[in-house]
């Protein structure tokens, strides 16, 4: 009787088993269908838009795809060393009289002799108004993400009016703010290192909050049980966790920042995106390709400066952890 039960045991538990994995077998094939049928909508929304773009671009758009290149295959310096002098302000070999050629009037002098060659006076500004404006727009952002923190003010309108306030803040683009400040202050580094500060508000606004609600609230109940005060709680219980990130994104966005202030600076808002525009649509090849030079480097250099700030603020034990498995 007991051998008749346990294969009875046995047979149920097979049985079960064929059950569930039937069961997971039908969930995989139900799964495969959707992301077929997804994958068709998709190629189909996407041949739709493609000739959508065809036809608003006057029916040229599949026409001129093989000639892609071709701009950047005539747009060529006369010479490799032109990049060179028009990034240095040095004399041309060309020089016949036109602005193409003419590196040496756009000098800034700081002396009599002294100079600084006119891309890096333009790349400075550039810099600096991202600079100033991350400083702005993380002030700002860290300011505000404490209200906007469902942990710390709870789901009242405190929490619902500041998150607003941000979402405002970053749903314009920073050239779209920089149009219209244009229109109020003129043209120029002002407009610019406003626009990107009032959107670096909104954007560093929203990771900070989600960061500061995905803190551990332990600290903050104990200190909440010995009667700390809001401030107090913000200072020792949430703060020391969120720091290390908040100086990650803060680092990001000033990556994003210099890109967004080249831009802005192509549609007057000062800077070396200017000059970038002003080369490009006079056909100047070398100041051109001096400038995209300069910019490339300037890009590597705040991201190797933004990971030795991150290594010095945070440690360098955060970036050991696992450098052995790998």
């Amino acid at each position: 009787m007991a051998h008749v039960a346990d294969t009875d045991h046995l047979g149920g538990l097979q049985q079960g088993s064929r059950t569930i994995l039937d069961h997971y077998q039908s969930q995989v094939r139900t799964r495969r269908i959707y992301t077929a049928i997804s994958i068709v909508v998709f190629l189909i929304v996407l041949g739709a838009s493609l000739d959508f773009a065809n036809s608003a671009n006057s029916g040229k758009f599949f026409e001129r795809l093989p000639y892609l290149f071709d701009f950047m295959k005539h747009f060529v310096p006369d010479s490799p060393l032109e990049i060179f002098r028009a990034m240095f302000d040095l004399p041309s070999p060309y020089a016949d009289g036109s602005i193409k050629y003419d590196y040496v009037s756009d000098r800034v002098y700081i002396t009599d002799t002294f100079y600084i060659p006119n891309f890096f006076y333009q790349l400075a500004i550039t810099v600096n108004v991202a600079i100033v404006s991350t400083i702005i727009g993380a002030t700002g952002a860290f300011v505000l993400c404490f209200f906007a923190s469902t942990n710390l003010v709870g789901a009242g309108a405190t929490r619902w009016f500041v998150r607003r306030v941000m979402e405002i803040l970053r749903a314009f683009p920073e050239i779209v703010i920089a149009g219209l400040l244009a229109a109020i202050l003129s043209i120029g580094p002002i407009s610019a290192m406003i626009a990107v500060s009032i959107h670096t508000i909104g954007a560093l606004g929203k990771l900070f909050f989600e960061v500061v609600e995905n803190a551990d609230m332990k600290p903050d109940e104990g200190l909440r049980a010995s009667g700390a005060s809001w401030l107090e709680r913000v200072r020792f219980a949430i703060l020391p966790q969120v720091m290390p990130n908040f100086v990650s994104y803060t680092l990001l966005r000033l990556e994003i920042n210099v890109r967004a202030s080249t831009i802005i600076g192509a549609v007057g808002g000062g800077g070396i995106g200017e000059v970038f525009s002003l080369a490009i649509g006079r056909d100047h090849a070398a100041k051109t390709y001096a400038i995209i030079i300069l910019l490339l480097i300037t890009v590597v250099c705040v991201d190797q400066f933004s990971a030795w700030l991150r290594r010095r603020m945070i440690g360098k034990q955060s970036f050991e952890f696992g450098r052995g498995a790998a």
